[in-house]
């Protein structure tokens, strides 16, 4: 089992950024093996695909982000982390945490971003 914990949420204005962090835990957890990505949730919205990273460490981010999200990892830390830059009201939304690892999906709670115009 793997357990997912998000942080970093909160509320900004329009332009400012946040760092969100998603720190794993578990007995089994091989950290540097899963695939781990942040979707969001906004209000009445589906969710949504943000950015995914792969274990090798390759990227993709979702149209409405690219050029303003990036996605990190730090393997020695079991840490991803999601740095929003010039965030937008539209930004606002729960971002949940996501990894998967030989076919089995895994998520976070989720944190708050509220972005006020």
């Amino acid at each position: 089992q793997v357990q997912l914990v998000e942080s970093g949420g909160g509320l900004v204005q329009a332009g400012e950024s946040l760092r969100l962090s998603c720190a794993a835990s578990g007995s089994t957890l091989r950290f540097n093996a899963m695939g781990m990505g942040w979707y969001r949730q906004g209000p009445g919205k589906e969710r949504e695909l943000v950015a995914s990273i792969s274990s090798g460490g390759s990227t993709n981010y979702g149209d409405s982000v690219k050029g303003r999200f990036t996605i990190s990892r730090d393997n020695a830390k079991n840490t991803v982390y999601l740095q929003a830059n010039n965030l937008k009201p539209e930004d606002t939304a729960v971002y949940h945490c996501n990894a998967k690892y030989y076919g089995l999906t895994f998520w976070g709670q989720g944190t708050q971003v509220t972005v006020s115009s």
